[in-house]
C-alpha cells in the first residue's frame, strides 16, 4: 500500500515517512472499525489511542473528563498546537456489507475511527521528525462527542489548566467527498451550525381505548406537534438551509388499548446563527405550550435543554495558513469551499465558546473536512454530475457509511500533519 500523491507533499520532510506508517495505521483504524464503543463508554478506543502514542514517546495522560486522552510531546518551545479527535460510535447497526464490519448495535457511522486513525498518523509523523519543527503537540482524544457533553466534561477537568492553553486547535471532519480532498469554509463564516436538543414531555389523561372521550390522549397532542414543527422554520422567516427543527424520538405508550398518561418528543434545533437558533427555540416552546392547553391537558408540558453546541467557525488567519499548506500538498483541484453545514460539533467550546468553562479567551480555532468516498463507491453512485453522485452517497451517520481507508486515511494523515506544521515553529521551508 503507497500513499497517493499529492503534487510536492511526497518531497516533504515530514510527509516522506507516511508510505510505512499506512500498514499500521490501517489495521488501527480497521480495528477500531470492527470495535466501536457509545458516547461516554469508549474505554477500549481511549486505551488504544494511549498506547499508540505512548509507543511513539508522547507523555500520556488517560481518563481525563471520563475517557478522554491526552497525548503531550514537547520539542524544544512553549508553543502548543492541540489535535482533537473524537473515540466514540453511535447506536447504529452497519449496513455496508464490508468485511470488516462492525457486529453489533453500534457503528462508526460518522468516520471517527478515521479521524482517530489520521491524529495518530500526524502525531506519528511529528515525533518521528522532530528535526524539523518545535513546539508542543498536544493530541487529544476527546469522548462523548456524539451526544455534545465530552468537549465540556474534558475542559471541566482541567484540561488546560492541566496541560497548558494551546495557541491553536486542529480538528477534522469526514465527508462524503471524493478521498484525497479537503474542503474548508468561507473565511469567518460558520463550517457546522450551531444546535440545542430538547426534551419534551407532553402529559395527558390515561385511561382505555374504548372510551377515549373520558382520557386525554398525549400521543394526539405529541403528532399536533409534531406536524406543526415541520412547519416552524418557514413560519419563522428563516431562509432553507439556514436552520432546521427535527423531531427524532417519539415514546408513547405499551399498547394499542391502553391511552397513556405521557408522551415524549426529542427534537433537535440547528441553526447558522444564535440569534435564529434562540429565535426558534423560542417558538417552539410557545408551540408546544399552545397544543398542550389546546389539549385540556392537565399539567403545562415539560420542555428541557438536553445539551446545545455553538457554531463551528474557524479563526480565518489560521485557516488561510491551513487552506495554503493544503493547497501547495493535495493542488488546488483537491480542495474546495465548503458550504456552512447544519451538523453540529461540541468542538467550538475549546475557543471562546467555553470561555467560561475554560477560562483561556482567545484559543482560535481550526477546522476543515476531509473526503472519504473511494473509487468503487464513485463508480456505483448514481447521477450524470458530480453533484448528483455526490448526493446519492451514503451519508454520515447512515448505516451505510463507509469511508475507503486505503485512499482517505493517507488524505487525513498529511492534512492533519500539514496543518501541525503550520502552527508550530519550523525550519522547514513551505512547500511550493
Amino acid at each position: 500500500m503507497s500513499a497517493p500523491v499529492f503534487a510536492s507533499a511526497e518531497h516533504h520532510p515530514v510527509l516522506r515517512q507516511l508510505p510505512s506508517l499506512l500498514r499500521p495505521l490501517t489495521v488501527f483504524a480497521l480495528d477500531l472499525h470492527q470495535n466501536p464503543e457509545l458516547s461516554g463508554k469508549e474505554q477500549r478506543t481511549a486505551a488504544c489511542l494511549a498506547d499508540a502514542l505512548e509507543a511513539e514517546g508522547y507523555e500520556v495522560t488517560r481518563g481525563v473528563g471520563g475517557h478522554g486522552v491526552v497525548g503531550v510531546l514537547t520539542n524544544g518551545s512553549t508553543r502548543r498546537v492541540m489535535l482533537r479527535t473524537e473515540l466514540d460510535a453511535l447506536p447504529v447497526v452497519e449496513q455496508t456489507g464490508l468485511p470488516y464490519s462492525a457486529a453489533g448495535p453500534l457503528a462508526h457511522a460518522c468516520g471517527h475511527d478515521l479521524h482517530i486513525a489520521a491524529v495518530l498518523g500526524a502525531a506519528t509523523l511529528l515525533a518521528r521528525t522532530r528535526a524539523s519543527w518545535r513546539g508542543t503537540v498536544l493530541v487529544v482524544g476527546q469522548p462523548a462527542e456524539e451526544t455534545l457533553t465530552g468537549a465540556r466534561m474534558m475542559l471541566e477537568d482541567g484540561l488546560y489548566a492541566r496541560f497548558g492553553r494551546p495557541e491553536v486547535v486542529l480538528a477534522q471532519h469526514s465527508a462524503p467527498l471524493l478521498a484525497g480532498m479537503v474542503a474548508h469554509g468561507r473565511a469567518g463564516k460558520p463550517v457546522l451550525g450551531a444546535s440545542v436538543s430538547l426534551n419534551v414531555t407532553l402529559h395527558g389523561r390515561g385511561g382505555h381505548a374504548g372510551a377515549p372521550h373520558l382520557s386525554v390522549n398525549p400521543v394526539l397532542t405529541a403528532a399536533a406537534v409534531t406536524m406543526r414543527l415541520a412547519k416552524i422554520v418557514e413560519h419563522e422567516g428563516v431562509l432553507a438551509g439556514q436552520a432546521a427543527v427535527t423531531v427524532g424520538s417519539v415514546h408513547a405508550g405499551t399498547q394499542s388499548n391502553v391511552i397513556p398518561d405521557s408522551a415524549e418528543l426529542g427534537i433537535s434545533v440547528r441553526a447558522l446563527s444564535q440569534t435564529t437558533l434562540d429565535r426558534l427555540v423560542t417558538a417552539i416552546e410557545h408551540l408546544v405550550r399552545e397544543e398542550s392547553d389546546a389539549s385540556g391537558s392537565s399539567r403545562p408540558a415539560g420542555i428541557t435543554v438536553l445539551h446545545q453546541s455553538a457554531a463551528t467557525v474557524p479563526d480565518p488567519r489560521t485557516a488561510a495558513e491551513v487552506v495554503l499548506a493544503h493547497r501547495a500538498a493535495f493542488g488546488v483541484q483537491r480542495v474546495v469551499p465548503w458550504p456552512p453545514a447544519l451538523a453540529t460539533e461540541d468542538f467550538a467550546l475549546y475557543g471562546d465558546a467555553g470561555l467560561s468553562i475554560h477560562g483561556c479567551p482567545g484559543v482560535p480555532l481550526c477546522y476543515w473536512m476531509v473526503g472519504t468516498v473511494g473509487p468503487r463507491q464513485w463508480a456505483e453512485a448514481s447521477g450524470t454530475t458530480a453533484a448528483e453522485r455526490l448526493a446519492s452517497l451514503p451519508p454520515n451517520h447512515s448505516p451505510r457509511f463507509a469511508p475507503h481507508p486505503p485512499t482517505a486515511l493517507p488524505a487525513a494523515v498529511s492534512a492533519m500533519a500539514l496543518a501541525a506544521l503550520t502552527q508550530l515553529k519550523s525550519d522547514l521551508p513551505p512547500l511550493r
